[in-house]
């Protein structure tokens, strides 16, 4: 089943990203060094590396029954942020989530997040999974208090292209069974 392209929780509008999104992303947190430091993709340096994105987005969208989503303000159509779902197989997905800096502790995370999950179980996902560095309480709080529970830790398992080019390094896994 496909999911919806937008989406609204009580504060937060969740939606496909389009080609015109390109410069907001790229100002917004794609460029910023303290943001993406702890993210699994490199700081975007240019806004070729946030069009390429924008490309690679839309690929997931026409492959799979959703992918990433921007996250604005309901309030005033701000873009926050990002989140959403990367398939592994039509059961299983993947999650994060990425918030510019302004919009750091209100919330929005975890309600981003309780979305995804429920547009994740709309779509027939049984496993949603996250990984997080080691060094982001922030992010693993979010994580808890969406429900997902931590599996453990993979060692040497992701790069950290923000933080230490070329080196893998320890992730702990995180999942909700749904359904």
């Amino acid at each position: 089943m496909k999911a919806k392209e937008r989406v609204e929780t009580e504060r937060l509008v969740l939606r496909r990203p389009r080609p015109e999104d390109a410069e907001a992303i790229f100002a917004r947190y794609a460029s910023d060094a303290e943001v993406t430091r702890l993210l699994s993709f490199p700081r975007h340096r240019s806004i070729v590396d946030t069009r390429t994105f924008l490309d690679w987005s839309e690929a997931e969208w026409t492959r799979w029954p959703a992918g990433p989503y921007l996250v604005e303000s309901r309030e005033n159509g701000t873009l926050v942020g990002s989140t959403g779902l990367s398939f592994e197989t039509p059961l299983r997905a993947v999650t994060g989530y990425v918030f510019a800096r302004d919009a750091w502790g209100r919330g929005y995370a975890s309600e981003a997040l309780r979305q995804v999950v429920a547009t994740a179980r709309e779509c027939g996902v049984l496993r949603l999974s996250a990984l997080c560095h080691p060094e982001n309480p922030a992010s693993l709080r979010v994580l808890e208090k969406c429900g997902f529970a931590c599996e453990g830790r993979l060692r040497r398992y992701a790069e950290f292209p923000n933080l230490r080019p070329g080196e893998p390094l320890d992730v702990l896994c995180y999942s909700i069974v749904l359904g």
